[in-house]
């Protein structure tokens, strides 16, 4: 089976984010998750950008539509910022 050009973008940016025992302790779960993250962010302008791409079904049905935030605190169970997943593009 081959792998596509944007599923290679989100292993190389976890990678490029995380030492090789730090992606060993992490589920094979939250790496496909957190790889599909990193790939839409690679692809976005700006946090809420990515936000709106990542959250586009859920944020139909909120009273307070803040993805940017949502976004952020994703990262942020991993150790990450965007400031520092946007320099790793």
């Amino acid at each position: 089976m081959s792998r596509g050009i944007a599923e290679d973008a989100g292993d190389s940016l976890l990678a490029s984010l995380f030492d090789a025992d730090a992606l060993a302790a992490m589920d094979l779960f939250d790496r496909l998750q957190l790889g599909a993250v990193l790939r839409v962010c690679a692809g976005a302008t700006s946090l809420s950008e990515a936000g709106r791409q990542l959250f586009q079904a859920s944020r139909q049905a909120r009273s307070v539509v803040n993805d940017a935030d949502r976004l952020r605190k994703y990262l942020l169970r991993f150790g990450l910022s965007w400031d520092r997943v946007a320099a790793a593009r």
